[in-house]
This record gives structure tokens, C-alpha cells and sequence, in this order.
């Protein structure tokens, strides 16, 4: 098997804390970074990171994607930092990053932008009566709005990975991207994706994969060649 790698991180996109753990179990020491995200929020999910990080060492995503007043992010954050997990995620607004870095304070926990969800494209921007512009550029411009509040990352199809890398603002700070799909694997709900090699290439620091892994009928062997892609890129 294929040492773990933290710059693959796996979705638990599961329907509770009981299933989430069970997959990890079964990954054991092949994925050494978890995310969890509002899904299984009510399911049991903060508990879920806190036995991952503190009983089975490994490293946590929590993909809240909070969006609110300043004053009520800050203090959300500020809730959240307590559980001493690696990576939180709010929305890349200004004013939101901002709060969020305040709310974070001098814990290590990391504060990533989300940019623009993968799982839109531009038709449905404009549907949301949002500003006009090509997707890469709009996701570009409010990456360096985020780094420029404070994030230190942010969100993006790996589509964008490379035009965000090459922004000055981006030096030192991560470039995290779901969206990610092995050659022949399904899209699901993803519109903006690319392959793990190509994804690396292209600048992330870490890919996200959930549904290739978990809903896999032997978890550990997909987890294997995504890693071996990762190592070619």
C-alpha cells in the first residue's frame, strides 16, 4: 500500500460521525487528512473531527464555508479554533475573511476562502445575478481579495489553480481544490474539475477527493492510485 500523503485530503461525505469513522478505520494509515463538512454537521460531524485529530492523529478539514455578519463569524470561529483543527473554510467576501482571521487569532488553525463552488459554472452566476466575467477571472480576482483580507487559502476548481498560483498575493499561502476526479471516474455534481496529476501540476498543495474514494468497493486500492498519480504529477 501506498504511504499517506496530506496533500490528498478525502471527503467523508457520509451520512454521520458512525460512517464517517468506519471509513477512516478502513483507510487506516493510507489518508493522514480528513474533511468534514456541513453534511454531517448534524450527524455527529464536530465530534467526529475532534476523535480523528485527538485519538487517530490524523489531520482535519472542517468545510463549514460560514457566511454571516463580521461580529457573528468572529465569534463562530472563535468557537471552532477550541477543537485545534487544522483547516476551516468561510466564504472568500472581504469582510468575512477578515472576521475570520480575528476569530482565529494566534491558534494554528487555517483559514481558507472559498472562491467560487465547483459545482457552479457561469450560467449559473447569472442566475444568482452575480457580476459579470469569465469564471477563471472572477475566481482569480476573489482569491486575491481573500489573500488581501488575510486568508491563508483558498478554495478553487483545480481549473484555476494555476492562474491563482501565479498571483503575487499567492506566495506562501494554499491552494486547496475539490472538484478533483481520477480519469474515468464519474462527475457527480461537479462541473470545474481535472485529474489529481493535473491538479498538483497546476499548483494546489492539496486536492480534495470524496466520492471516488468512499463510494468505491475497495476504498484503500483507489486511495492507492490516486496517491501514485499525485507522486507522478
Amino acid at each position: 500500500m501506498t504511504a499517506a500523503d496530506d496533500r490528498l485530503i478525502v471527503a467523508l461525505d457520509l451520512p454521520d460521525a458512525h460512517a464517517g469513522l468506519e471509513m477512516a478505520e478502513t483507510l487506516g494509515d493510507a489518508v493522514s487528512f480528513y474533511k468534514i463538512g456541513l453534511g454531517m454537521l448534524t450527524g455527529g460531524g464536530l465530534a467526529l473531527a475532534n476523535e480523528l485529530k485527538h485519538e487517530h492523529g490524523k489531520r482535519v478539514f472542517l468545510d463549514m464555508k460560514l457566511f454571516d455578519i463580521g461580529a457573528t463569524v468572529e465569534a463562530a470561529v472563535r468557537g471552532l479554533a477550541r477543537f485545534d483543527l487544522d483547516f476551516l473554510t468561510v466564504h472568500g467576501d472581504p469582510h468575512v475573511v477578515r472576521a475570520a482571521r480575528e476569530g482565529a487569532g494566534g491558534t494554528p488553525l487555517r483559514i481558507l476562502a472559498v472562491t467560487i463552488l465547483t459545482s457552479l459554472d457561469r450560467g449559473d452566476l447569472d442566475a444568482g445575478m452575480m457580476k459579470p466575467g469569465a469564471v477563471p477571472d472572477l475566481v482569480a480576482e476573489r482569491a486575491g481579495r481573500a489573500f488581501d483580507a488575510g486568508a491563508d487559502g483558498v478554495i478553487a476548481s483545480p481549473r484555476e489553480a494555476a492562474m491563482i498560483r501565479a498571483l503575487p498575493e499567492a506566495a506562501g499561502r494554499l491552494i486547496v481544490t475539490p472538484g478533483v476526479r481520477p480519469a474515468g471516474s464519474a462527475l457527480g455534481d461537479q462541473k470545474r474539475v481535472a485529474t489529481p496529476a493535473q491538479a498538483i501540476a497546476d499548483g494546489a498543495d492539496h486536492i480534495v477527493v470524496g466520492r471516488p474514494v468512499w463510494a468505491s468497493s475497495d476504498p484503500r486500492t483507489a486511495v492507492s492510485a490516486i496517491l501514485d498519480e499525485i507522486r507522478g504529477a
